[in-house]
């Protein structure tokens, strides 16, 4: 279902889902959605049952831990289960690359959805393409 990104092919849609999920949904400007940080982040993509990418995440080296980013899955599959399965992945990966420290930037509205994957809140709510966001934090 997860995989970590490996191709070009992969890659593609892994940028596919995020266009849909931000760029449509949200109307994050594509020059501000795809950035610097692409070639140095381990990227996930999700499939489903008839080998469609529905989700992606990423994350990268940053402090002495990693930040995970572009969590996203597409409309279609919300509320199944599938993000915090996501979140999980992305996490076993880290940590079995020996990273140990977790941050992100959650968007507003999913905030007790990272709770619930016992991330904490730390610092003051700040808008991020023009969207209200809280950092977060775990270790594991």
């Amino acid at each position: 279902m997860f995989k970590i990104v490996t191709t070009p092919s992969m890659m593609e849609d892994a940028y596919n889902v995020r266009k849909q999920v931000f760029v449509q949904e949200q109307g994050v400007p594509l020059k501000n959605e795809i950035d610097q940080y692409e070639p140095i982040a381990t990227h996930i993509v999700g499939y489903d049952e008839n080998n469609l990418p529905f989700a992606t995440g990423r994350f990268r080296s940053f402090d002495n831990g990693v930040k995970i980013e572009r969590v996203a899955i597409i409309a279609s599959h919300r509320k199944s289960g599938y993000g915090k399965l996501l979140m999980r992945f992305i996490e076993d990966v880290a940590k079995n690359q020996g990273y140990h420290s977790l941050i992100l930037n959650a968007q507003c509205h999913a905030q007790t959805f990272y709770e619930s994957l016992e991330y904490n809140p730390f610092g003051k709510i700040f808008i991020e393409e023009n969207i209200e966001h809280i950092a977060m934090e775990k270790l594991i």
